[in-house]
């Protein structure tokens, strides 16, 4: 026990010494959670709480366009800026390029009319086929209806701009619903004007919509920057002591520390397990440290706080094996790496790729078919999702079972190839 508790501490010093290893392991993940969460975040309430500035430039003065903007004002979704008529393709431009709005909209002068006319030739043709008017009511041609112009700058992303096409859309069909509605009112009432009241109840969606959540503690999270962003980097910081404990490694194989170990009373095991030791302490203070900046720090700079699991068990354990996870991997590529510039080109590549493949760069769900089975070599895709299973579904440790024998199976292999590694170099 005397000779581990040595280790450990000539372990200790080694890394106090490596300024640049405690930087990339503490410094950097902050920095980066810091950044990426922010960034995420103003996407999340520009998807959840913000409006969108919507430039609205109505050639129309009839009453049809009136109602189009009053709908657009109504629905929640957009903060109109509304332009004079008169105004130019060449002013929405530059209005659009000084990001005074990043969506325009131009109502062309012939809306109101098509409106009507749509209306008219689809009441018609109801009445026609339930018999209540003649053959002559309806004219069967297709109006082809003036065009509306979305104008979008081009920073808004594909899937962004088809939700606004959607909401477009939806307050569209409406303004026209209304017209329909009115028109087949008018035919069948011989009254020019329908009754609000009525005319609600037509028009109003009456079937609710109950919200059940699939989290396991039944709440109904909102979408949350922090709950997605200070999980992932915690693992990047912690896979990324690669730099530090495989340099390590290799500098004590190439010194001959090693081989001076075969020659004492003690065995490069408790040298192993004292690295395995000192580094699962670094991982396990990694997360305490990152997990209490999003508790605490990110409330202070506008951004959410980080809501801990209710199962703080599980969370420890899932942190202990994620930490012993990444200090089997950087013990394993240390130990197959002959420089130290094997090891650092190596070892930050490949935790790159993992990250990339395992869901921390690009969410598992977006990824394509082909690489659905590929993102499960990763050991950094089974220890988020065990993560992500307590802090985004509020599980429990019985829960992500099934997400923690994976990441059993790879410390074990990682273990073994370490063995293995070390026999073939003559070092176990």
């Amino acid at each position: 026990m005397y000779k581990l508790w040595a280790s450990i501490k000539k372990d200790g010093r080694i890394l106090l010494r490596d300024k640049v290893g405690l930087a990339l392991m503490f410094l950097m993940p902050i920095i980066l959670a810091i950044i990426i969460a922010s960034v995420q975040n103003s996407t999340f309430e520009l998807v959840n709480d913000k409006k969108v500035p919507l430039l609205v430039m109505s050639r129309d003065t009839g009453e049809a366009a009136r109602e189009l903007i009053a709908s657009l004002e109504k629905g929640g979704m957009f903060t109109l800026k509304k332009l004079p008529a008169a105004a130019t393709e060449a002013d929405i431009k530059k209005k659009m390029e000084d990001k005074e709005a990043l969506l325009a909209i131009v109502i062309p002068p012939q809306y109101t009319q098509d409106v009507l006319a749509k209306a008219e030739r689809v009441s018609g043709e109801a009445l026609k086929t339930i018999a209540i008017a003649d053959s002559t009511a309806a004219d069967s041609t297709k109006i082809k209806a003036s065009p509306l112009t979305l104008y979008y700058h081009p920073v808004l992303q594909k899937s962004f701009r088809q939700g606004i096409d959607g909401a477009l859309s939806s307050v569209l069909q409406i303004v026209q619903s209304k017209y329909i509605v009115r028109a087949l009112y008018s035919s069948i009432n011989n009254e020019p004007n329908i009754p609000q009241s009525l005319e609600q109840q037509i028009l109003s969606n009456e079937t609710p919509v109950n919200q059940q959540a699939v989290s396991r503690d039944n709440s109904l999270p909102v979408p949350n920057a922090t709950q997605h962003n200070i999980p992932a980097w915690t693992l990047f910081a912690m896979f990324f002591i690669v730099i530090s404990l495989g340099s390590s490694l290799v500098r004590e194989k190439t010194s001959g520390s090693f081989l001076r170990l075969k020659t004492m009373p003690t065995s490069l095991s408790v040298s192993i397990m004292s690295k395995q030791i000192t580094y699962i302490i670094i991982t396990m203070l990694q997360a305490a440290v990152i997990f209490s900046i999003g508790r605490w720090l990110f409330p202070v700079i506008g951004l959410p706080a980080l809501n801990i699991p209710a199962d703080k068990g599980g969370l420890l354990l899932v942190t202990f094996l994620c930490g012993w996870c990444a200090t089997s991997f950087a013990i394993c590529i240390g130990t197959f790496a002959n420089t130290q510039e094997q090891s650092n080109g190596v070892g930050a590549i490949s935790i790159v790729l993992f990250a990339a493949i395992g869901g921390l760069l690009v969410p598992a769900f977006a990824m394509p078919a082909s690489f659905q089975g590929v993102m499960r070599v990763s050991p950094l895709y089974w220890c988020l999702e065990a993560f992500y299973g307590l802090f985004l579904e509020g599980g429990r440790l019985g829960d992500i079972s099934k997400n923690l024998v994976p990441v059993l199976i790879i410390i074990a292999v990682l273990q073994l190839a370490t063995w293995l590694g070390m026999k073939r170099k003559g070092l176990a």
